[in-house]
Parts: structure tokens; C-alpha cells; sequence
């Protein structure tokens, strides 16, 4: 049974790689799991924090999308409660930054299995 295009990207975005993992290109479901995962529990280690829908900040916006797309990662880290932001520590910008972007990467993968399933790329 062939998966829809929508859903493998739904799929890869829910949980890194899964999209990859679903159209049976294990190598790259691996790869793009444990480098997603290392960069979200990095972000997480150094005290990054989510940022919130404030509305008026274009640029907090954009962040906030990217943290959105962690995923699954995203909604289990605030439910409970994972985040040990410490703005005194020196490196919790790191780790805001970690965290968003582990996100990002992880849409630009989900649209690469998506692309893939549609047949646009090998």
C-alpha cells in the first residue's frame, strides 16, 4: 500500500524521519533521527526555552513556528514540563537557538519525504 504524499510528510514532521522511515529509506530515517534528536536534547541540556505566540513580534513568530516543527519532540517537552530554562545561565540562547532550529530541519525534512513521495526527487 503506497502512503499519500500529505501523510508522510505528516508523518515525517509528527517524528523525525519518520517520513523517510515509512517509504523505506532507512539509512535517511536514521540519519535524520538521530541528528534532529541530538540537536532538540543539546537545546534542552544548555537551557534553551520555547518561544510563546506573542502576536506582535514577526521574528518571535518565526521562532515559534520553528518550534513547532519538532514535532512530536515539541509537544512532549511541554507537557512535561522538560524545559529547565535558567536565564542566568550564559548558555541559554544557545539553546533556544538549538532548539528552533532543530525544528526548521525538521520541516525541510518532512518537505524532503514529501517531495520524495510525490515522486519530484529520488
Amino acid at each position: 500500500m503506497k502512503l499519500k504524499p500529505y501523510l508522510i510528510f505528516l508523518a515525517g514532521w509528527l517524528v523525525p524521519g519518520l517520513g523517510h522511515l515509512l517509504m523505506k529509506r532507512y539509512k535517511r530515517a536514521i540519519i535524520f533521527f538521530l541528528s534532529i534528536m541530538s540537536m532538540f536534547i543539546v537545546g534542552l541540556l544548555i537551557h534553551g526555552r520555547f518561544f510563546e505566540d506573542t502576536g506582535g513580534n514577526p521574528l518571535a513568530l518565526l521562532a515559534y513556528f520553528g518550534d513547532l516543527g519538532n514535532g512530536i519532540l515539541f509537544i512532549m517537552a511541554k507537557k512535561f514540563s522538560l524545559l529547565n530554562v535558567d536565564f542566568s545561565a550564559s548558555t541559554f540562547e544557545y539553546g533556544t537557538a538549538y532548539l528552533a532550529t532543530s525544528g526548521f530541519l525538521n520541516f525541510m525534512v518532512a518537505i524532503n519525504a514529501y517531495d520524495i513521495a510525490k515522486g519530484k526527487k529520488k
